[in-house]
Protein backbone atom coordinates (compact mmCIF):
# COMPACT_ATOMS: atom_id res chain seq x y z
CA UNK A 1 0.00 0.00 0.00
CA UNK A 2 1.28 3.48 -0.79
CA UNK A 3 2.43 5.50 1.81
CA UNK A 4 0.02 8.59 3.05
CA UNK A 5 3.04 10.97 2.88
CA UNK A 6 3.59 10.27 -0.86
CA UNK A 7 -0.22 10.38 -1.69
CA UNK A 8 -1.00 13.23 -0.27
CA UNK A 9 2.52 14.95 -1.47
CA UNK A 10 1.39 13.50 -4.64
CA UNK A 11 -2.29 15.76 -4.22
CA UNK A 12 -0.41 18.88 -3.25
CA UNK A 13 1.80 18.75 -6.39
CA UNK A 14 -0.97 18.26 -8.72
CA UNK A 15 -2.86 21.30 -7.05
CA UNK A 16 -0.28 23.82 -7.64
CA UNK A 17 0.82 22.80 -10.94
CA UNK A 18 -2.32 22.47 -12.78
CA UNK A 19 -3.81 25.84 -11.78
CA UNK A 20 -3.16 27.48 -15.15
CA UNK A 21 -4.66 23.92 -17.09
CA UNK A 22 -7.91 24.06 -18.98
CA UNK A 23 -10.37 22.24 -16.57
CA UNK A 24 -12.17 18.79 -17.56
CA UNK A 25 -15.16 18.83 -19.71
CA UNK A 26 -17.56 18.38 -16.45
CA UNK A 27 -15.95 21.79 -14.81
CA UNK A 28 -15.89 23.66 -17.79
CA UNK A 29 -19.73 22.78 -18.40
CA UNK A 30 -20.51 24.16 -14.64
CA UNK A 31 -18.52 27.36 -15.06
CA UNK A 32 -20.11 28.27 -17.93
CA UNK A 33 -23.68 26.59 -17.40
CA UNK A 34 -23.92 26.46 -13.58
CA UNK A 35 -23.84 23.19 -11.38
CA UNK A 36 -26.76 21.54 -13.42
CA UNK A 37 -26.59 17.83 -12.37
CA UNK A 38 -28.19 16.94 -15.97
CA UNK A 39 -25.95 19.12 -18.23
CA UNK A 40 -23.41 17.52 -15.85
CA UNK A 41 -24.51 14.02 -16.80
CA UNK A 42 -25.12 14.66 -20.67
CA UNK A 43 -21.61 15.90 -20.74
CA UNK A 44 -20.59 12.29 -19.41
CA UNK A 45 -22.72 10.25 -21.58
CA UNK A 46 -21.68 12.18 -24.63
CA UNK A 47 -17.57 12.23 -23.61
CA UNK A 48 -16.33 8.62 -23.94
CA UNK A 49 -14.09 8.32 -26.46
CA UNK A 50 -13.68 11.76 -27.47
CA UNK A 51 -11.76 14.46 -26.96
CA UNK A 52 -12.62 17.46 -24.48
CA UNK A 53 -12.91 20.14 -26.95
CA UNK A 54 -14.82 18.36 -28.99
CA UNK A 55 -17.38 17.58 -26.24
CA UNK A 56 -17.67 21.06 -25.21
CA UNK A 57 -18.38 21.79 -28.67
CA UNK A 58 -21.41 19.39 -29.33
CA UNK A 59 -22.59 20.22 -25.49
CA UNK A 60 -23.08 24.24 -26.58
CA UNK A 61 -24.86 23.45 -29.49
CA UNK A 62 -27.06 20.80 -27.94
CA UNK A 63 -27.62 23.05 -24.79
CA UNK A 64 -28.82 25.70 -27.01
CA UNK A 65 -31.68 23.80 -27.85
CA UNK A 66 -32.47 21.78 -24.81
CA UNK A 67 -31.00 21.72 -21.48
CA UNK A 68 -33.80 19.76 -19.41
CA UNK A 69 -34.70 15.98 -19.51
CA UNK A 70 -38.04 17.02 -20.61
CA UNK A 71 -36.93 19.33 -23.75
CA UNK A 72 -34.19 16.74 -24.48
CA UNK A 73 -36.91 13.99 -24.69
CA UNK A 74 -38.91 15.77 -27.13
CA UNK A 75 -36.62 16.06 -30.15
CA UNK A 76 -36.87 13.28 -32.26
CA UNK A 77 -34.15 11.05 -32.36
CA UNK A 78 -33.07 12.32 -36.00
CA UNK A 79 -32.61 15.90 -35.07
CA UNK A 80 -31.39 14.98 -31.74
CA UNK A 81 -28.67 12.74 -34.24
CA UNK A 82 -28.02 16.21 -35.93
CA UNK A 83 -26.92 17.70 -33.02
CA UNK A 84 -24.38 15.64 -31.67
CA UNK A 85 -22.99 14.28 -35.03
CA UNK A 86 -19.89 15.63 -34.56
CA UNK A 87 -19.11 12.95 -31.83
CA UNK A 88 -17.80 9.86 -32.07
CA UNK A 89 -20.78 7.27 -32.04
CA UNK A 90 -23.67 9.44 -32.55
CA UNK A 91 -26.09 7.52 -33.37
CA UNK A 92 -25.79 5.40 -30.28
CA UNK A 93 -25.04 8.08 -27.83
CA UNK A 94 -28.51 9.63 -29.27
CA UNK A 95 -30.64 6.57 -28.40
CA UNK A 96 -28.68 6.71 -24.80
CA UNK A 97 -29.52 10.25 -24.23
CA UNK A 98 -33.27 10.09 -25.69
CA UNK A 99 -34.00 6.91 -23.30
CA UNK A 100 -31.87 8.34 -20.32
CA UNK A 101 -34.15 11.50 -20.87
CA UNK A 102 -37.05 9.77 -20.89
CA UNK A 103 -36.37 7.80 -17.90
CA UNK A 104 -35.15 10.70 -16.02
CA UNK A 105 -38.84 12.39 -16.54
CA UNK A 106 -40.67 9.58 -16.00
CA UNK A 107 -39.35 7.68 -13.13
CA UNK A 108 -37.29 10.27 -11.37
CA UNK A 109 -39.46 13.38 -11.64
CA UNK A 110 -37.59 15.18 -14.19
CA UNK A 111 -34.64 15.40 -11.29
CA UNK A 112 -30.92 13.56 -11.38
CA UNK A 113 -30.95 10.83 -8.61
CA UNK A 114 -28.68 10.51 -6.42
CA UNK A 115 -27.63 7.31 -5.74
CA UNK A 116 -25.14 5.17 -7.31
CA UNK A 117 -28.03 2.68 -7.91
CA UNK A 118 -30.48 4.58 -9.70
CA UNK A 119 -27.65 6.29 -11.93
CA UNK A 120 -26.51 3.34 -12.96
CA UNK A 121 -29.49 2.34 -14.01
CA UNK A 122 -30.49 5.48 -16.73
CA UNK A 123 -29.24 4.40 -20.24
CA UNK A 124 -25.93 5.07 -21.31
CA UNK A 125 -24.37 5.97 -17.60
CA UNK A 126 -21.86 3.40 -16.16
CA UNK A 127 -20.07 3.43 -13.09
CA UNK A 128 -17.62 6.09 -14.36
CA UNK A 129 -20.13 9.00 -15.26
CA UNK A 130 -22.41 7.48 -11.80
CA UNK A 131 -19.33 8.53 -9.92
CA UNK A 132 -18.46 11.53 -11.86
CA UNK A 133 -22.41 12.78 -11.44
CA UNK A 134 -22.15 11.86 -7.31
CA UNK A 135 -18.85 13.44 -7.05
CA UNK A 136 -19.23 17.11 -8.75
CA UNK A 137 -22.81 18.10 -8.92
CA UNK A 138 -23.57 16.31 -5.21
CA UNK A 139 -20.28 16.55 -3.69
CA UNK A 140 -20.72 12.89 -2.36
CA UNK A 141 -17.28 11.43 -1.84
CA UNK A 142 -16.46 8.63 -5.17
CA UNK A 143 -13.84 8.14 -7.14
CA UNK A 144 -14.20 8.65 -10.81
CA UNK A 145 -11.77 6.49 -12.50
CA UNK A 146 -11.15 7.22 -16.47
CA UNK A 147 -8.58 6.39 -18.26
CA UNK A 148 -6.15 8.91 -16.83
CA UNK A 149 -6.75 8.24 -13.61
CA UNK A 150 -6.27 4.34 -14.30
CA UNK A 151 -2.89 5.19 -15.96
CA UNK A 152 -1.14 7.62 -14.02
CA UNK A 153 -2.41 5.87 -10.97
CA UNK A 154 -0.78 2.47 -11.82
CA UNK A 155 2.08 4.37 -13.62
CA UNK A 156 2.89 6.17 -10.28
CA UNK A 157 3.32 2.93 -8.69
CA UNK A 158 0.30 4.00 -6.11
CA UNK A 159 -1.43 0.62 -7.13
CA UNK A 160 -1.39 -2.80 -9.35
CA UNK A 161 -4.17 -2.54 -10.84
CA UNK A 162 -5.75 -4.37 -14.81
CA UNK A 163 -9.10 -2.39 -14.76
CA UNK A 164 -10.99 0.40 -13.73
CA UNK A 165 -13.30 -1.49 -11.56
CA UNK A 166 -9.88 -2.56 -9.68
CA UNK A 167 -8.58 0.95 -9.62
CA UNK A 168 -11.63 2.42 -7.65
CA UNK A 169 -11.19 0.17 -5.39
CA UNK A 170 -7.21 0.63 -4.73
CA UNK A 171 -7.68 4.07 -4.65
CA UNK A 172 -10.13 3.91 -2.10
CA UNK A 173 -7.68 2.19 0.38
CA UNK A 174 -5.24 5.04 -0.49
CA UNK A 175 -6.50 8.24 -1.14
CA UNK A 176 -8.02 10.54 2.03
CA UNK A 177 -11.57 10.43 1.36
CA UNK A 178 -11.43 14.35 0.85
CA UNK A 179 -9.26 13.95 -2.22
CA UNK A 180 -11.54 11.33 -3.89
CA UNK A 181 -13.42 13.91 -6.04
CA UNK A 182 -10.75 15.86 -6.80
CA UNK A 183 -8.54 12.97 -7.79
CA UNK A 184 -10.18 12.87 -11.18
CA UNK A 185 -10.08 16.34 -11.94
CA UNK A 186 -5.77 16.50 -11.13
CA UNK A 187 -5.36 13.58 -13.32
CA UNK A 188 -7.02 14.00 -15.96
CA UNK A 189 -5.73 17.45 -16.40
CA UNK A 190 -2.26 15.96 -15.81
CA UNK A 191 -3.26 13.38 -17.92
CA UNK A 192 -3.83 15.68 -20.89
CA UNK A 193 -0.70 17.97 -20.13
CA UNK A 194 1.82 16.09 -18.82
CA UNK A 195 1.30 12.68 -18.45
CA UNK A 196 0.37 11.40 -21.72
CA UNK A 197 -0.71 7.58 -22.59
CA UNK A 198 2.63 7.20 -24.59
CA UNK A 199 5.36 9.27 -24.35
CA UNK A 200 5.04 11.56 -21.65
CA UNK A 201 7.11 14.47 -20.71
CA UNK A 202 9.12 13.29 -17.69
CA UNK A 203 11.67 16.00 -17.98
CA UNK A 204 9.40 18.70 -17.48
CA UNK A 205 6.82 16.66 -14.70
CA UNK A 206 7.31 17.66 -11.40
CA UNK A 207 6.49 14.34 -9.97
CA UNK A 208 9.16 12.57 -11.56
CA UNK A 209 11.11 11.78 -8.87
CA UNK A 210 8.59 9.99 -7.12
CA UNK A 211 6.66 8.42 -9.99
CA UNK A 212 7.92 4.74 -10.59
CA UNK A 213 6.86 5.08 -14.38
CA UNK A 214 5.88 1.77 -14.65
CA UNK A 215 5.09 0.92 -17.98
CA UNK A 216 6.81 3.74 -19.26
CA UNK A 217 9.26 2.73 -22.36
CA UNK A 218 9.62 6.21 -23.64
CA UNK A 219 9.52 9.40 -22.35
CA UNK A 220 10.24 13.10 -23.41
Amino acid sequence: MADKNIVNKIVSVLQKNTKNFIQPLAQTIIKQYGKKPFLILVSGILSPRVKDSTSLQVCHELFKVAQTPKQISEIPIRKLEKLIYKIGFYKNKAKSLNKASKMIVEEFNGKVPKTQKELLSIPGVGIKVANLVLGIAFKKPEICVDVHVHRISNRLGLIKTKNVIQTEKALQKILPEKDWIEWNTLLVMWGQNICTPVSPKCSICKLSKICKKVGVKKHR
